[in-house]
């Protein structure tokens, strides 16, 4: 059933898991909606709830998105499809006024968010390197369609302007602000900003939030350059901001970085309290994830139907020769980033000390010892799904806490930045879209 009033009783509270996932409506996102509904249904007891919170980019997307999941939800049992609700937000993430926006609503109405799932993104992809792509696939198949290198992408996009000078707007004058990259808005500042304006749901006297980014497996150190770390001259940003991505979560516990993780951590002061205000001094802070997905036919990637047939195709093919990345379906690519949502910390705990050099430190709320692991989706030769651990370039080496801290220092002085660019313009300006390329 679809929530009009996002105001639950307080009895209720407790019994409630707050479930918040970007870009819901279609891939990857629409399929972790309805493993979140598939697993919460199954391996929760009955008097425990589920609320989806899926965002969108606008109404309609939101109208269809909620009638898919109710489709999907009719497959269970009456009694389970009571426990299920949902709740549309519309959210543009290379808009930092919608990020906001979106942000102050929930704070006002919601009592806390047990896990986010930063998903929705922005690729850039423009086409393939046909020759490149044929020659690739007949040489070596399976490296080919898993870290492929045939990708073409556009090169300098950026948002509409955030912020317009409302005195000006007859003769169509801009205030002259930095610009953002798109991609990098997207899928890594957006999520960024709404995250830390998130804070005091996902800080909660009884338990941690969860801050899960979905990645890639194409998160290749060599796409990310720190003099441009928003990827605005790379010819791969999406990678760019996918390794972004992993620095972030995979650092987030290091000393080296506790400095401007803390200042991301802290809850924004609002301009009024909110309905419930819990003591800084009693908040547990949120834990950061990251997970990929695998390799999955989306449309991710812009190809002609027939095209799209035959890649779906080659990928079945990399699977039966031994790829344990190619889950294929984004129902089975939701697999990692459920399990990180849904999981105790108990589990969590235990699967990281089997796959991973991880002892007791990781209960230790300073960080201690705890080395955090990128998480995929992926299958075996007949499809069965599983969690994978999946090797980070430079994790652990001697420069990963250095690297780490440039990261985060860059990402908070930019959060700084643009968080007193609209305060002083009073959140005014919004983005629209794609904006020019840059220079």
């Amino acid at each position: 059933m679809t929530i009009n009033d996002p105001l639950l009783s307080e009895s209720d509270d407790s019994d409630c898991t707050y479930e918040l996932v970007t870009g819901a409506n279609s891939g990857l996102g629409f399929a972790i909606c309805c493993r979140l509904i598939d697993e919460f249904i199954a391996t929760r007891p009955n008097s425990q709830r589920l609320r989806l919170i899926i965002t969108t980019r606008d109404g309609k997307k939101s109208e269809s998105t909620v009638r898919r999941l109710n489709q999907h939800l009719a497959r269970h049992p009456k009694k389970a499809q009571t426990r299920i609700s949902f709740q549309p937000e519309r959210l543009d993430l290379t808009s930092l006024h919608s990020v906001r926006l979106i942000a102050q609503k929930l704070v006002y109405t919601l009592p806390k968010i047990d896990s986010i799932l930063l998903n929705a993104g922005f690729s850039g992809f423009t086409g393939v390197n046909w020759p490149l792509a044929i020659w690739s696939v007949l040489t070596n198949l399976v490296a080919a369609v898993t870290y492929p290198t045939f990708k073409l992408s556009g090169v300098g996009f950026t948002t509409s302007p955030q912020i317009v000078d409302n005195d000006d707007l007859s003769n169509g004058a801009r205030i002259p602000h930095p610009p953002l990259a798109e991609v990098f808005c997207a899928n890594v500042f957006g999520h960024y900003l709404l995250a830390h304006q998130l804070m005091p749901l996902l800080s909660q006297p009884t338990s941690a939030g969860r801050i899960i980014w979905i990645s890639s497996i194409e998160a290749h150190a060599s796409t990310l350059s720190l003099a441009d770390m928003q990827g605005l001259h790379a010819s791969h940003a999406y990678e760019s901001s996918k390794r972004l991505t992993d620095l972030l979560a995979l650092t987030f516990h290091l000393p080296s970085t506790r400095p401007f993780v803390s200042c991301f951590l802290s809850p924004p002061r609002p301009s009024q309290p909110p309905l419930e205000s819990p003591s800084p001094a009693n908040m547990k802070a949120p834990k950061m994830y990251v997970a990929h997905p695998g390799i999955c036919a989306t449309g991710i990637m812009p190809l002609p139907f027939i095209l799209y047939v035959l890649m779906t195709a080659v990928f079945y093919v990399a699977r039966w020769l031994g790829s344990p990345w190619h889950p294929i379906r984004a129902y089975k690519g939701a697999c990692a980033p459920t399990w990180l949502a849904l999981s105790s910390d108990d589990e969590l705990y235990a699967v990281s000390q089997e796959h991973s050099r991880v002892g007791p430190e990781m209960h230790n709320d300073s960080g201690g010892g705890w080395q955090p692991r990128k998480w995929g989706s992926g299958t075996d030769r007949t499809g069965r799904e599983r969690v994978l651990m999946t090797a980070v370039e430079g994790q652990g080496e001697d420069e990963w806490g250095e690297l780490g801290r440039r990261c985060w220092a860059q990402m908070e002085r930019l959060r700084e930045e643009w968080e007193d660019r609209l305060g002083h313009a009073g959140a005014g300006g919004s983005a629209r879209g794609r904006g020019s390329p840059g220079s």
